[in-house]
């Protein structure tokens, strides 16, 4: 199964409560903290509705 690095690049002061919502359901607590996730429509939803505080990488 294809998996996504997502690393949080930016802070979540100021975005909404929902943006900060799926920041931690992604499990990233911290500027530059880094997860693996797997890809399935979730993941993909999270990562979309906050893309612009992101850094995603395809892992193989």
């Amino acid at each position: 199964m294809k998996k996504f690095r997502v690393k949080l690049k930016r802070s979540t002061i100021g975005q909404s409560k929902k943006q900060k919502d799926c920041v931690r359901c992604l499990g990233l607590k911290r500027i530059n903290s880094e997860v693996v996730v797997n890809d399935n429509p979730a993941m993909r939803g999270l990562i979309y509705k906050v893309q612009h505080l992101l850094d995603v990488a395809v892992e193989k």
